[in-house]
């Protein structure tokens, strides 16, 4: 609709509460006709309130008194608009969405200083340009909608605004830089997830009010301007999940209030700079999923309050700083896949907050130091894949507390230190080692446990009868060992429901033997499973009808085994499946057409059996190779079968 348009439909209801009010005789009412006038306008706009929110908008009644979310000061000018999708009292919660568009007519609330529509979900279309003369403005709230197109380069006339929260649209382009020159008293800036893109506009650096900035999850590209220095009020800062590239600039060390700092998920290059310990009141730090390179600056041990340092996969590199270990207040460190080398320095022993250690995917070497074991908050400690060269778990760990063991990689060789059983671990991955022997029976002791890894190790021999104890454990992986006998132990094992049921089994490549269980798929412990794979033992026996049962199951691998019969119909009852591999087995007759259709499958390898009949229509891309060595076969993507 054009400026006359709307200008033509304002004047309608205009004209008409004004016959109205001429013919119908009431009381004088407080709310001035302009802004009732646009008010209703606005609702004309909307195109679907399930909840009626506006449904005391009404011609014949008073804005100011009457009408829900409207305030009005004393002459009779509405101030306050509010009419958000959430909201909440004591007793209730209300979460609702009108669906429309913004009507510029809202511009002619010349009073107005509150706007909040946020959380309608369904408003849609441009913000209006008109909106840039409400200059009395001071909070606008249109975030969790579904809005378009460009912020109006009239906002610079917002004078007033204090809070700007645009959040969770579709809107796009460039910020006007002129934005940020006019907006002195803005306090509050929340532009993240859009699809805003070019650069973040120096001017920005004149929101001197500024105590809060997100602009996340757009595609902001560019380096971060080194004006921003200059926000000293700023206490949150959010520019994740952007494109922004370059280094971080010197003057981030000038932001001594900022307590969150979220810098992840972008280009960043460069070392840290060591300005960094300027931020005094830091908190939060993360730098994540960069490309941040070099050692981490000495002056990192002069931020007094940090709680959490996220570094993870950038390309940071030197040895790490003595100096981390002053951070005594720190609960987190998150430095996993960097580059680090050399030790882990002994101060380390000095954070007795530190609940989690992440060193793993580095080149550490040499001893652990044995100061850790001062770390009575540790719950997590993850040095795997690193270059440690342990040999065995040193001793002292038994005095550790925490409920989270990971040294996968590391270089343990011999057989499991029997002290593991008296730690209440959840977590235990102890996979790409050198272990060998026995799975111990004392393994039946480590009840706490809800994931276990061993894969890639040299353990043999059949598992034992007290596995089945473990009565929490969700996520098993044995995968290439030499383990051997049957399977029974793990699919009978007990389970504290809803806890303990699995959430995925891995025991492939390894020496399993003996037949599939027909009721494997009926099995309580199984009813949770999302992937199960088998691949790579001698089984024998049916592929059991009862993993048709289990409902969520996702994925499934029974490669390389030497299974025979056919593939039972009844797999294609598990609706969510996505990966079906059963190749290089003894499967004949046909393959059932419920399978092959299953909506969300991705792969489907039957290679390699005794396959025979046509292969049903199907709408998944598989492969030609995913049903050779199955000389029955034939139809698409095969040659076309023979009539006879």
């Amino acid at each position: 609709m054009g400026n006359w348009g709307r200008r033509k439909s304002f004047l309608l209801i205009f004209f008409y509460i004004i016959i109205i009010s001429v013919l119908v005789p009431w009381p004088i009412e407080s709310c001035h006709l302009v802004d009732k006038t646009a008010l209703l306008d606005f609702k004309r706009k909307a195109t679907s309130d399930p909840s009626n929110l506006l449904q005391t908008w009404t011609l014949t009644t008073d804005c100011c008194k009457s009408w829900e979310g409207i305030a009005c000061d004393s002459n009779g000018r509405v101030v306050n608009v509010s009419r958000p999708g959430l909201s909440s009292g004591d007793d209730f919660i209300i979460d609702t969405s009108i669906s429309g568009t913004l009507s510029p007519s809202l511009a002619n609330l010349s009073f107005l200083e509150l706007l909040d529509l946020s959380n309608l979900k369904d408003l849609s279309g441009p913000i209006p340009l008109e909106f840039g003369k409400l200059s009395r403005l001071s909070y606008l709230f249109l975030d969790t909608n579904k809005l378009s197109g460009s912020i109006p380069v009239t906002f610079k006339n917002l004078y007033q605004l204090k809070k700007l929260y645009l959040s969770d649209n579709t809107l796009s382009g460039t910020i006007p830089s002129s934005i940020f020159e006019g907006s002195l008293s803005l306090s509050q800036l929340g532009l993240s997830a859009n699809q805003f893109s070019g650069p973040i506009p120096s001017s920005i650096g004149n929101l001197l009010s500024l105590t809060k900035l997100d602009m996340s999850l757009n595609k902001f590209s560019g380096s971060i301007p080194e004006s921003i220095g200059r926000l000293k009020n700023l206490a949150y800062v959010d520019l994740s999940e952007n494109q922004l590239s370059g280094r971080i600039p010197n003057s981030i060390g000038n932001l001594s209030q900022v307590v969150l700092m979220y810098l992840n998920q972008n280009q960043l290059k460069g070392k840290i700079p060591s300005s960094i310990s300027g931020l005094s009141s830091l908190v939060f730090c993360r730098l994540s999923e960069n490309q941040l390179s070099g050692s981490i600056p000495p002056s990192i041990g002069n931020l007094p309050k940090i709680q959490r340092l996220i570094f993870e996969n950038n390309k940071l590199s030197g040895k790490l700083t003595a100096t981390l270990g002053h951070l005594v207040t720190l609960t987190d460190m998150f430095f996993s896949n960097n580059f680090f080398t050399g030790k882990i320095p002994s101060s380390f022993g000095n954070l007795q907050n530190l609940q989690t250690l992440d060193l793993s995917r580095n080149k550490l070497s040499g001893e652990i130091p044995h100061q850790l074991v001062k770390l009575e908050s540790l719950q997590t400690l993850d040095l795997s894949f690193n270059p440690l060269g342990l040999s065995r778990i040193p001793n002292w760990f038994k005095k550790l507390k925490v409920f989270r063991l990971i040294l996968a990689k590391t270089g343990i060789k011999g057989k499991l230190p029997s002290w593991l059983a008296s730690l209440s671990l959840s977590t235990l991955d102890l996979s790409n080692n050198a272990l060998t022997g026995k799975l111990p029976t004392w393994i039946g002791n480590m009840t706490s446990l809800s994931f276990l890894n061993l894969s890639n190790n040299a353990f043999h021999s059949p598992i034992p009868d007290e596995f089945r104890n473990l009565s929490l454990l969700m996520d098993l992986d044995l995968h290439s060992n030499k383990f051997s006998g049957n399977l029974r132990e793990f699919f009978s094992k007990n389970f504290q429901d809803p806890l303990g049921r699995y959430n995925s089994v891995n025991l492939a490549y390894n020496m399993f033997n003996g037949p599939l269980d027909e009721n494997i798929g009926n099995e309580p412990v199984m009813a949770s499973i999302v992937s199960l794979s088998l691949s790579h033992n001698p089984l024998t026996g049916y592929i059991p009808k009862s993993l048709g049962n289990l409902t969520i199951l996702q994925e499934i691998k029974l490669a390389e085994n030497g299974l025979t019969g056919g593939i039972p119909t009844e797999l294609g009852n598990a609706k969510e499946l996505k990966t079906i591999l059963v190749s290089n087995n003894n499967l004949g007759g046909a393959i059932p057409a419920e399978v092959l259709n299953l909506k969300d499958l991705q792969e489907f390898d039957v290679s390699g059996n005794r396959l025979s009949g046509r292969i049903p229509p199907h709408k998944a891309n598989i492969p030609k190779s995913a049903f050779l060595g199955n000389h029955g076969l034939c139809g698409a993507p095969l040659p076309p079968c023979k009539h006879t």
